[in-house]
């Protein structure tokens, strides 16, 4: 079945809907790199006319991996909600679009109509989308989450704590978790990616982060960024876990390629319910990224914003309290500069509030792309527009394991004053009963990681950490 338009003097004939929801998408390296891309702007914008009067039902009956063959696609496509789909499943991309931007939308509607939606349909009404769009409809998506902090609620802007170290030394890590805490980062978790993907490296370092956990009684959990097996060994021993970390891919060939089977994630989810510190009981922790999929080979001719709303559609089957789009680390093959890492960054918040998971963002980019600072500081500020739930918090936002540029604590605290955010809810009531924060407003002790180390117990093996 093939679609066609007119546009320009020039007429348009698209042969699927995987071709018109790559020729529609938003100019990015990943697709030119694929040979999928539109081949102008006009082409571009006959594609968009396209996309706008495609019905949401022809949208679930022609993935862009077929339910025969794919897993991912099979999971997403069983878990719709069928008293949502039939309400919608004779809307255009361009009514849902209308929908999404109305002033009048209510919380419980778009649940609703958020369960009835796969990534193909969310990836194809966020190409209709402008900048400001995204955010806007962002904003009105929101998804809170409770693991033993509680993100996504207005006003509230989470930070995950990196300590990460490059040879994951353990005086390292735990003196940047302590300045980290000091500027109020940490609400979202204290998570670190290890050089070592072993157990005992995995059990060693959730030890040492619990302990800080448990010494200074911090409402917050810890998980290590290891493949997932590796984490679930470290548990099974008996090591300390809040979350349990995985990548995840928009396919089940992308999904090969990290290492993870369905069956796989859902053994993790068991053992996080049963094993975790989480009184939220919400115990997974899932990242994602345009052009994970074209990087495997495992694209199948999609393009990568689709591919990476079907992430999101993947994450919502296992309930998870955290899912972040590492948006610009992938490189410049996939997201060339700053222009496209803003609009990937908003396109994945987006499309991730709308398909209902508790959606941050690292805001970042790695040195080889054509991107700055300042392209990292303005997508910062229009996610917290958006009303994104957590960012990253590095020590200067410079990752000196990973080597790449992210928010730093600096930033974290100040968006949280420029943006009028908070911490969650648990973790101000903390940092208020230590004197680290007043009316929602740093003391004079923030920065201090002295301050911090004196906190822990006397005497105590973390107590002896030099800063």
């Amino acid at each position: 079945m093939s679609f066609s338009c007119t546009t320009g003097g020039q007429r348009f004939v698209f042969d699927t809907t995987k071709i018109v929801l790559a020729k529609a998408n938003e100019e990015k390296s990943g697709d030119h790199l694929a040979g999928i891309a539109a081949a102008s702007e006009l082409e571009r914008i006959a594609a968009k006319q396209v996309l706008s009067e495609l019905t949401l039902t022809t949208l679930r009956e022609q993935p862009v991996v077929s339910y025969e063959t794919d897993d991912v696609t099979r999971v997403i496509d069983d878990s719709i909600d069928s008293k949502g789909w039939e309400r919608i499943k004779n809307w255009t991309v361009a009514e849902l679009r209308e929908y999404l931007l109305s002033s009048d939308i209510q919380g419980p509607e778009v649940d609703e109509v958020r369960r009835s939606l796969t990534g193909e349909m969310a990836a194809a009404v966020c190409k209709l989308m402008s900048n400001m769009d995204l955010i806007c409809a962002a904003k009105s998506c929101r998804v809170a989450a409770t693991a033993n902090t509680t993100l996504g609620h207005p006003g509230v802007l989470g930070a995950r704590l990196q300590p990460n170290h490059p040879a994951d030394a353990i005086d390292g890590i735990i003196a940047s978790i302590y300045e980290g805490i000091s500027f109020g980062v940490g609400d979202a978790v204290i998570g670190i990616n290890p050089v070592y993907d072993t157990p005992e490296t995995v059990e060693r370092l959730l030890r040492v982060t619990d302990k800080v956990i448990e010494e200074l009684e911090l409402p917050t959990q810890n998980c290590i960024l290891s493949h997932v097996t590796t984490q679930m060994k470290a548990i099974e021993r008996g090591a300390p876990a809040g979350l349990i970390f995985q990548s995840i891919a928009g396919t089940e060939k992308g999904n090969t390629a990290f290492g993870i089977t369905l069956s796989m994630l859902q053994e993790a989810l068991d053992l996080g319910l049963s094993s975790c510190k989480n009184r939220g009981l919400k115990p997974m922790y899932f990242e994602t990224g345009q052009g994970s999929e074209l990087s495997s080979r495992s694209h199948y001719d999609a393009d990568q914003v689709t591919l990476e709303a079907r992430c999101y559609a993947l994450a919502r089957c296992f309930s998870p309290f955290l899912v972040n789009d590492v948006v610009g680390f992938i490189g410049p093959e996939y997201l060339a500069d700053g222009r496209q890492m803003i609009r990937a960054g908003l396109e994945d918040h987006f499309m991730g509030k709308l398909l209902g998971v508790p959606m941050g963002i690292d805001a970042c980019y790695t040195n080889h792309m054509d991107a700055d600072q300042n392209d990292l500081e303005n997508l910062t500020v229009l996610l917290v527009a958006g009303g994104v739930n957590y960012f990253m918090g590095v020590p200067m936002g410079d990752d000196v394991m990973l080597s790449y540029q992210t928010t730093s604590y600096h930033d974290i605290a100040t968006v949280r004053e420029l943006m009028n955010c908070r911490p969650a809810p648990e973790f101000e009531k903390w940092l208020e009963a230590r004197e680290l924060m007043h009316e929602g407003r740093l003391t004079k002790r923030a920065g201090d990681a002295v301050y911090i180390k004196d906190l822990a117990s006397r005497g105590s093996f973390l107590g002896q950490v030099r800063i």
